[in-house]
């Protein structure tokens, strides 16, 4: 798993996904799930890893909410990211099809930020900055960190060599887990 690790921090660092479509109403430029799949293809070969995207319905009521889940996977191990999007069936001209599409699209998009670190809440097509209430629904979309990956948290925290590369690092721990208040102190005194 140190080997995927390592991989995917890699990936992270390097990986740039241009915002290649444009919207004309609103005179912003933005990036899309197809944007990220495109930039992260030439790192698949060079580290010898696969991404895929799964999606669930989880909950139906009182609206229909989708979980979609990137993975990277070296065949052995594999790192999970999530998010969560609902699905708004009142919205006008838009067919049912097309409007589970494009809450797919919304979660691929986020699942594939989720996990190779990339931060749109500046983008101009979420509409407005982020509420509680999403950063609350990322949150609970957050695996909790086992035993077994607490201990490596802490051999990653301890591996940085300055004070901002441990929070650098810490804060890579945090976009991908929960964490509580004691198991984040036990992984800053590593």
């Amino acid at each position: 798993m140190k080997e995927l690790n390592k991989k995917l921090a890699l990936i992270q660092t390097k990986l740039k996904a241009k915002k290649s479509s444009y919207n004309s109403f609103g005179k912003y430029y933005f990036r899309k799930s197809e944007d990220i799949l495109e930039a992260i293809k030439p790192f698949l070969i060079e580290q010898g890893v696969t991404v895929t995207i799964n999606e669930e319905i989880i909950a139906t009521d009182p609206v229909p909410t989708m979980q979609s889940t990137a993975t990277i996977s070296d065949g052995e191990n594999a790192i999970h990211a999530t998010a969560l999007v609902g699905v708004d069936l009142d919205q006008k001209g838009m067919q049912t099809a097309q409007q589970f599409g494009a809450a797919s699209t919304y979660g691929k998009k986020y699942a594939l930020g989720n996990l190779l670190l990339i931060d749109d809440t500046e983008d101009a097509d979420s509409g407005q900055k982020p509420s509680n209430a999403i950063s609350k629904i990322k949150a609970a979309a957050k695996p909790a960190i086992t035993a077994e990956q607490l201990k490596k948290a802490k051999d990653f925290i301890a591996g940085g060599s300055t004070p901002s590369e441990r929070t650098s690092k810490l804060e890579a721990i945090e976009s991908k887990y929960k964490l509580t208040d004691e198991q984040r102190k036990s992984i800053t005194k590593a």
